[in-house]
């Protein structure tokens, strides 16, 4: 088969990445298949590559995946990037080809889903309500209020020791105007984003965080983006009790929404006991892979 790369250009590159993207063609111009490989560039990220390889089912074992993952990874390696990373659903074709790429498998994520039909209203509001003494919550839609700007930017290092196994993602380095960044990436898309956030009560400051990503037309399944407290308010249940009004104020917000949906790493206990406990049921497993450059 004549086989023809054509590397294309992102038109809309963030502020914290670059994405480079080539589509594979037959002779008369047919595509077959495609590579996407994000560049970061933010501090604390630059190290890094995300790949995705895309190859029609019907032209598979073709060599058309092997001549765009190389194509890709040698780009990677002509930026400069240390760690190329790779997610695909387990036990999928993608599993296999990226094993025999020669990629290590570094983090394995179990999806989740809380059917909200199925949520318990009466519970969520009593977990809402139970006093945790020195806190309170707060929440917003869309971008954090200017006042509370600061203080949110700071909170989010509580994600900087999120379980991460084996995988080179380096820190993701947070400040006001990545916070506001990513509201309006959200926002432009035609999506909310709603935010619970925990605060110390002695002194204002923001010390844990939930967000979550509902559809613009307020049906199908929202996305939660992450949850995170900072290590020195830990063990008071903070993380439980943000979740649990998450659920509680999309339920109540947005009634014909139907489902919410996170990843979760295997490792990570702590946060899959609180969505157990919560009532989420798994959906499938994606395992993250990993090639040291």
């Amino acid at each position: 088969m004549s086989l023809r790369l054509t590397a294309l250009t992102d038109p809309d590159p963030s502020p914290g990445s670059r994405r480079l993207a080539w589509l594979a063609a037959d002779s008369s111009g047919v595509p077959l298949g495609s590579a996407f490989l994000r560049v970061h560039t933010r501090e604390g990220q630059d190290h890094l590559a995300e790949l995705e390889v895309q190859v029609h089912p019907a032209e598979r074992r073709a060599g058309i995946g092997s001549r765009l993952f190389d194509t890709a990874v040698a780009a990677a390696r002509a930026a400069g990037r240390r760690s190329v990373l790779a997610q695909v659903r387990a036990g999928s074709p993608g599993d296999g080809f990226l094993r025999a790429r020669g990629m290590r498998t570094v983090l394995t994520l179990t999806y989740v889903r809380l059917a909200l039909a199925k949520a318990d209203t009466e519970a969520l509001r009593r977990a809402v309500g139970r006093p945790h003494p020195g806190y309170r919550l707060l929440s917003w839609d869309g971008t954090v209020p200017g006042e509370l700007a600061d203080t949110f930017a700071r909170s989010r290092r509580a994600m900087d020791d999120m379980p991460m196994d084996d995988t080179d993602f380096g820190t993701v380095v947070w400040d006001v105007d990545r916070v506001r960044s990513a509201a309006a990436a959200v926002a432009a898309r035609g999506d909310l984003l709603h935010t619970v956030v925990a605060v110390d009560a002695s002194d204002g400051t923001i010390v844990g965080f939930t967000e979550l990503v509902v559809p613009g037309g307020g049906t199908g399944d929202a996305q939660h983006y992450g949850t995170g407290v900072l290590p020195e308010h830990r063990g008071h249940g903070l993380g439980a009790w943000m979740k649990a009004c998450s659920i509680l104020q999309a339920r109540e917000n947005h009634p014909a929404l139907e489902g919410l949906l996170t990843d979760t790493a295997d490792s990570n206990t702590h946060m899959r006991r609180i969505n157990d406990a919560l009532g989420y049921e798994p959906t499938h497993q994606s395992l993250e892979y990993q090639l040291d450059l």
